[in-house]
């Protein structure tokens, strides 16, 4: 196993691309969205995460807008939405991670080619289902759109040679390559621009294939009625359950100066265990209230501010919830939605610029006379703006050689 280009595959695996090919001959690319039937690919099919989240709220909206959907996964964990076929194909263990994507990636590949038709069970499914674009959203090999939710693995280059030496760091490139490098691949899709930098970055192979971030929705929850901040006051808001990566020591340090200020000021930290944060609270000798793991739509309208210093985020649901609550933020600029934050609706910072910054703009934040104007991104925009890219994948498909192959899962 190597990190090298991803393999031209032994055998074709019958995928029906050609199938594909010849019923858009027959369609009005104008109209080609229409005729779409798309297979999404996920391990874990309902509302379960942040990924899983985007998945079975995507899919469900493209169904509500005509789109023939289908998912494959191992395992349903919500009621089956309406209008969606959902394959359930079996659960694998998770560890060693590696060896578990992989061998769901074939199971998955294996599903696809015994089942190269529609079998969502519509009686009108001959006449609308004859295009079928395969939409993975984990590590396969035989799809047509990857969309890619989280920083890449290959950011382990950067670190020391000893931690790139092994089987499981040798697996998982060469996994990561075949998903995004694969000749099959029609186009990428990050979620955000910070995940497309990356991408880009790591993986020149994408070339013209990359396409425009599709970010997530946000879902507008209670909103944070308007108010002044007391002087010597105020409640700010950490949420995230993986709170290293979120910069909670950073938070932190900036509460605690703050709190010489404002000694009335109140930490409110949604998600992490209370336990496993208690000694690093009193140590820094910050005044909070850690509530656990609960939904943070019901927190955001105690909050005055959201103060996200995350390290490493690749888009920031809680960033995006905030806003569209009308809650002031102020993150840091390694969020994929900081491109998102007008500076009505706060600010974005480096981590490299300084406790004092940090406590400055909290400050400017909390002593603001009005509130933010709300945030708002629909699932309905989202699966539109998939639309638009399988429309133009499908237009693509329907100028190429009909080889009617596709890559096989090696």
């Amino acid at each position: 196993m190597n990190d090298g280009p991803a393999p031209s595959p032994p055998r074709a695996v019958a995928l029906h691309v050609g199938h594909a090919v010849d019923a858009v001959d027959s369609v009005d690319p104008m109209h080609a969205v229409q005729a779409v039937h798309v297979v999404h690919v996920v391990r874990r099919y309902g509302p379960v995460g942040g990924m899983e989240r985007y998945v079975w709220e995507a899919t469900r909206a493209l169904a509500a807008r005509g789109a023939r959907v289908e998912v494959v996964c191992e395992a349903l964990h919500a009621p089956a939405p309406e209008g969606i076929a959902v394959h359930q194909i079996g659960e694998i263990a998770p560890r060693p991670r590696w060896l578990s994507l992989l061998r769901f990636s074939r199971r998955a590949a294996a599903w696809l080619a015994a089942h190269p038709h529609d079998t969502s069970g519509s009686a009108d499914s001959g006449a609308r289902s004859a295009v079928r674009l395969v939409h993975s959203h984990e590590r396969m090999g035989v799809h047509h759109v990857t969309t890619f939710h989280g920083p890449p693995f290959a950011t382990i280059r950067d670190r020391g040679w000893w931690r790139r030496v092994s089987l499981r760091v040798a697996a998982q490139l060469w996994l990561e390559r075949r998903e995004l490098c694969g000749p099959q691949v029609c186009a990428v899709v990050p979620n955000s621009p910070m995940i497309r930098s990356q991408l880009e970055h790591w993986f020149p192979c994408i070339g013209a294939r990359m396409a425009a971030p599709i970010a997530p929705a946000v879902t507008a929850g209670p909103s944070r009625p308007a108010r002044t901040v007391p002087i010597d006051g105020g409640v700010i808001g950490f949420v995230g359950q993986e709170w290293k990566r979120k910069g909670l020591d950073i938070a932190l340090e900036v509460v605690a100066a703050l709190q010489v200020r404002r000694p009335g000021l109140k930490l409110l930290v949604v998600g992490p265990d209370p336990a496993a944060i208690r000694d690093r609270l009193a140590a820094a000798g910050v005044r909070a209230e850690c509530p656990g793991w609960i939904d943070s739509a019901g927190c955001f309208p105690q909050m005055d501010l959201l103060l996200h210093p995350a390290r490493s985020e690749p888009y920031g649901m809680a960033v995006g919830e905030a806003m569209a609550a009308r809650v002031p933020v102020v993150i840091s600029d390694r969020c994929g939605i900081a491109g998102s934050v007008s500076t009505d609706a706060g600010c974005v910072l480096g981590l490299d610029a300084g406790v004092q910054a940090w406590v400055q703009a909290c400050e400017q934040q909390l002593a603001r006379q009005t509130s933010p104007a709300g945030f708002s991104r629909s699932w309905d925009t989202v699966a539109a703006e998939h639309e638009t890219l399988y429309a133009r994948i499908l237009r693509d498909l329907a100028g190429a050689p009909r080889s009617g192959q596709v890559a096989v899962e090696p």
